[in-house]
């Protein structure tokens, strides 16, 4: 397998749960303004969205869309600690978070990364109904260790990507206590630093 991926976007997701499984998987850098991969090849050719993540599997199909491949990794290879399998109703609450992460708090950043969107606006309209989402994953998170309970599941990774954002928008995280303490415990996995030290976040 190949992860088209771009440092520090969501496809450090898919990474880091590559790396919670254990998955023996290459990787390539794709610059999202070029649509050109390390390797020299159009990215567009590849995936015609043009957007990472993107997954090649060894059969030579290709897969797209981070929550897709969430599942898709996760029940192919059995990781039912990060998504129950199917038929219980855990599995369904993983979905339910990962649903609102990248419909409702992932799209909110969309606008905020828009160097055409003018800045009145994202200070008007965009980043406070960013916050209000995030005041909801804060309030509860004050009686969550994660998202799913006692144990870091699918969602947790997600959350944890879109936090590491918040800086680039100008949003201070220190506003929402619980989310600075759930943020220290994913940072505190092996696999998240392994995947960050991998994209070069950290040293």
């Amino acid at each position: 397998m190949k992860l088209f991926y771009s440092k520090g976007s969501c496809s450090l997701v898919v990474r880091i749960l590559i790396n919670e499984i254990g998955i023996n998987c290459g990787y390539e850098a794709v610059n999202l303004n070029t649509k050109i991969t390390e390797s020299g090849c159009d990215f567009l050719s590849i995936n015609a969205k043009g957007s990472v993540p993107a997954l090649l599997l060894d059969n030579g199909e290709l897969l797209t869309e981070n929550v897709v491949i969430q599942q898709y990794l996760s029940d192919t290879y059995k990781a039912y600690n990060l998504l129950p399998s199917l038929g219980e109703l855990l599995r369904y609450r993983v979905l339910e978070w990962l649903n609102f992460i990248t419909s409702d708090l992932h799209k909110s950043f969309s606008p905020l990364f828009n160097s055409q969107v003018p800045e009145n606006l994202k200070d008007e309209i965009f980043i406070p109904l960013l916050a209000k989402k995030l005041d909801f994953i804060n309030k509860h998170l004050e009686n969550h260790t994660y998202l799913l309970g006692e144990e870091y599941m699918l969602p947790d990774g997600y959350l944890f990507v879109i936090l590491t954002w918040l800086s680039h928008v100008g949003l201070d995280i220190s506003d929402w206590p619980s989310l600075i303490d759930y943020k220290k415990r994913i940072l505190a996995r092996e696999p998240v630093q392994r995947s960050l030290k991998e994209e070069k976040l950290i040293a």
